[in-house]
């Protein structure tokens, strides 16, 4: 069974989010979570509330222990971005881009393999 959670419009850069996620994919849940809770980086808490998002719906909606799950996968797309302009010298103005995230997490209580390369 497969259970689903989305956060939208995370107020990060989606590559600085990936830093993170790419830590715990494929992994136990109940490990990842660990894990998520000492990574020394802003994007951690959000990946971590998705997290036990995640968990709560499969507890709840599907009668899955959390003990079973693993994280089947979790990406990070872009989403909207505000264009916003800093003054520079001799007049001039320069672009600031402040990106925001989609990220998507799907649990499975089935292990997820490795892939061979």
């Amino acid at each position: 069974m497969d259970v689903k959670a989305h956060a939208r419009y995370v107020h990060m850069s989606p590559r600085k989010i990936r830093l993170v996620i790419d830590t715990i994919r494929g992994k136990r849940v109940v490990v990842a979570l660990q894990q998520l809770q000492f990574v020394n980086k802003a994007a951690s808490l959000p990946v971590l509330k998705l997290l036990r998002s995640a968990v709560a719906n499969a507890e709840h909606n599907h009668q899955i222990k959390a003990e079973t799950l693993y994280v089947k996968t979790i990406v990070a797309d872009g989403g909207p971005v505000l264009d916003r302009w800093r003054a520079r010298a001799m007049g001039r103005a320069a672009p600031i881009r402040k990106r925001s995230a989609h990220i998507s997490v799907v649990l499975s209580d089935v292990p997820v393999e490795k892939k061979k390369a």
